[in-house]
């Protein structure tokens, strides 16, 4: 049985009014750069402690978007959370729309965009949004229990990250911490299924991310992409980093002293995203 979404049936009427000729395509050929490359083992101790987070204040504010090498997430929780993605996704297409995974609800599976009436909102693409509260009931080495291992080191990171940050632009960090637990965050698993043809959708509409910080797992397809300076350019992928993302709520919070980047992506992959997340709209 077929594991990807009925995207050709479904958007059919949408795919057949388009004009055939190139000017539809929407995918953009950019330039393939290296974001800011942050080795937190220089966190370990001063002064490369301070310069290591000055390098983290000075990415988030030039580009929204950096990477980070020596994050201590480890190998083995990395490449057994990329398995359960794998599996889940191989998964015949009429299972992911109607089971459950795990213990999650099957509103956790999403697919394409609801009712677009162009094909600039068309995501060609599927998720698992999955909610990262703790689950009482996993046994070891299963898949439940896998994301919540990989949920433990992720808060983690994503604490630490957002406390240099909002230190060093002079804001409370133990706030954050403290209000940004576990039952705030969510893992993304985002599949990009490979697009006949030369339709030209995006694999994920331009978007801002909504969320505090998003961690981001790129394989090595690659297909990431972000606007710098009025230009889009594709994120070259690094498979010893993790890329962080500063997303709208961070950029709220601390009143706009950091960029907030517009992504979409394409080609066929995989990613894993770590949303860290908190509406803090309601306390400013």
């Amino acid at each position: 049985m077929d594991p990807n979404p009925p995207f050709l049936t479904t958007y059919k009427t949408l795919l057949d009014s388009q004009p055939s000729s190139s000017d539809t395509d929407q995918t953009v050929a950019a330039e393939e750069y290296e974001l800011p490359i942050i080795d937190l083992n220089r966190l370990h101790g001063e002064p490369p402690e301070e310069q290591c987070k000055r390098d983290i204040k000075v990415a988030a504010s030039e580009w929204g978007f950096f990477q980070i090498v020596n994050h201590g997430v480890s190998n083995s929780i990395l490449d057994g959370l990329c398995e359960v993605q794998f599996d889940v996704f191989r998964r015949p297409f009429k299972k992911k729309a109607s089971e459950k995974l795990l213990d999650f609800s099957p509103e956790n599976y999403r697919w394409g965009t609801p009712r677009p009436t162009s094909l600039k909102q068309l995501s060609w693409s599927e998720a698992y949004h999955i909610p990262l509260a703790p689950s009482t009931d996993v046994t070891k080495a299963s898949p439940r229990h896998i994301i919540q291992e990989f949920s433990v080191a992720m808060s983690w990171l994503a604490h630490q990250l957002v406390g240099i940050l909002a230190e060093g632009l002079g804001y409370d960090g133990m706030y954050i911490k403290e209000n940004c637990t576990s039952n705030t965050c969510y893992l993304r698993l985002n599949h990009y299924p490979p697009c006949p043809g030369k339709i030209g959708v995006f694999g994920l509409i331009p978007h801002t991310d909504s969320s505090f910080l998003t961690i981001v797992c790129q394989d090595q397809v690659g297909g990431l992409q972000l606007m710098k300076d009025g230009r889009w350019i594709t994120v070259k992928p690094n498979l010893d980093a993790l890329i962080v993302n500063i997303g709208d709520l961070f950029q709220v919070y601390i009143y706009r002293e950091i960029v907030c980047v517009k992504l979409e992506s394409d080609r066929s992959n995989l990613y894993l995203d770590p949303i860290y997340n908190r509406n803090l709209i309601s306390t400013i």
